[in-house]
């Protein structure tokens, strides 16, 4: 099959390679749609470092059911799946309270696995046993393939406890932060979202957010101006940490921020103690998702269907994977996803 393999830093080939073969609990899904997410591109650029080398990256993964190994009894050939992509343990303190992710024993595709970034992927038993694998119906792919980050940000606005009547700021209108927007505003929150490209801005405001182009207008006074307290909850779609402590002052006090962006290796952000304990803010981080938020998130996406859609700008084929990958590092377009239909 073929698959495009990582090597090293922005070493990525695309290869013929075997095609895996399930056994026992396992089940071998035809990759029918597979997003690419910027964690993606930070392991290969080398802000993250991957559990393995080679490696086949892509988490966000939906397709369609290829084999299935001999003990497999709730799925069956031809079915049309979604892949939750942590493999967790189950058993473990963190398993037991519903948070997969994180897991002691936590791996998963493209991150100690095999990934979606090629013609098939192998299902381990243990998100078979999970219950990791979802039936999508009639969705397209390329829809289904988003059911992964949107779980995320369902875990984030969880984490933050969104709710009807608050005023949510959005810091970065990349996929994320775009389906932070949607995900907010479906819990009936006010959107504020910030960034700098233009284009991703009309896209949050096609959405229903209020923007702020942090190049022409100052995010204080503009978030001030739009909530005179400043913002319930602050959510930094984004991982560049200069960024993530300049905005701050944007929550009131009694207020959430939220880091779900993740950052490179070693790098840090000053907090000034003073303005947590006085102010009561909650400063918080959301990682990846829980199986019950992937599997709200399979429900939420049919439901958003034409909105989550709007993200998707780009689909190429495995052979458009380089362009794809350049796309997100220099930030054009939004969402990518790798088609094989």
């Amino acid at each position: 099959m073929r698959a495009a393999v990582v090597h090293g830093q922005d070493d990525i080939r695309l290869e013929e390679v075997s095609r895996p073969s399930p056994d026992g609990e396992e089940v071998l899904v035809r990759v029918q749609g597979s997003g690419v997410c910027a964690t993606d591109v930070k392991i290969l650029g080398g802000a993250a470092a991957p559990r393995q080398l080679p490696t086949i990256l892509g988490h966000e993964v939906a397709g369609v059911i290829a084999e299935v190994g001999q003990d497999v009894t709730e799925f069956s050939v031809g079915q049309r799946v979604a892949v939750y992509p942590i493999a967790a343990c189950g058993s473990c303190f963190y398993c037991k309270q519903g948070k997969h992710n994180l897991c002691l024993e936590e791996q998963g595709l493209g991150q100690g696995l095999d990934g979606g970034f090629a013609e098939y992927v192998l299902i381990p038993s243990r998100i078979v046993r999970l219950g990791g694998i979802v039936d999508i119906g009639d969705m397209p792919y390329h829809l289904a393939a988003m059911i992964e980050p949107t779980s995320c940000c369902l875990a984030a606005a969880e984490q933050c406890g969104t709710k009807t009547g608050d005023n949510v700021v959005v810091i970065g209108c990349g996929p994320l932060g775009l389906l932070h927007t949607i995900v907010s505003i479906a819990k009936g929150a006010r959107v504020i979202a910030l960034d700098v490209n233009p284009d991703r801005l009309s896209i949050a405001a096609e959405l229903g957010a209020d923007v702020i182009n942090t190049t022409e207008q100052d995010p204080y006074t503009e978030v001030m101006s739009l909530t005179s307290l400043g913002a319930d909850v602050v959510i930094a779609a984004l991982g560049i940490p200069s960024l993530i402590e300049s905005y701050f002052s944007l929550v009131r006090s009694g207020g959430v921020f939220n880091i779900f962006g993740g950052t490179p290796r070693g790098e840090t952000i000053v907090v000034d103690p003073r303005w947590l304990h006085y102010g009561e803010i909650t400063l918080t981080g959301t990682f990846a998702s829980s199986l019950s938020h992937f599997r709200e998130a399979l429900l939420f996406v049919g439901n958003q269907a034409n909105r989550v859609s709007r993200i998707v700008s780009d689909r190429c084929t495995l052979d458009g994977i380089l362009d794809a990958v350049q796309r997100v590092k220099t930030g054009q377009g939004t969402k990518s996803i790798v088609v094989f239909e």
